[in-house]
């Protein structure tokens, strides 16, 4: 129950801060595009950065949480197996 509890605590704060980040980064994106008055080549290279690091960011805390996720539920299946096959054996 305490594990459970955790994993939820560290989901909401991992989530937390890649929201934080990406909404800086979005920031930081809009606040430079304001301030080039016009220069569309730097524009379009300052946007580009931006929208790679957000994608970048949350694809990398989704895919790491996926597999995380993955090896728990594998690690708990294996345990259940394992829990079964012994008492299979020893009747």
């Amino acid at each position: 129950m305490q594990d459970t509890e955790l994993e939820k605590t560290r989901a909401r704060y991992g989530l937390l801060a890649v929201i934080i980040s990406n909404v800086a980064i979005a920031v930081v994106a809009i606040f430079g595009v304001w301030r080039l008055d016009g220069d569309k080549s730097v524009m379009v290279g300052v946007l580009t950065a931006a929208f790679t690091a957000v994608s970048s960011m949350t694809t990398a805390y989704l895919g790491i949480k996926a597999v995380s996720n993955t090896a728990k539920s594998m690690a708990a299946q294996d345990r259940t197996g394992t829990a079964t096959a012994a008492q299979q054996q020893n009747p």
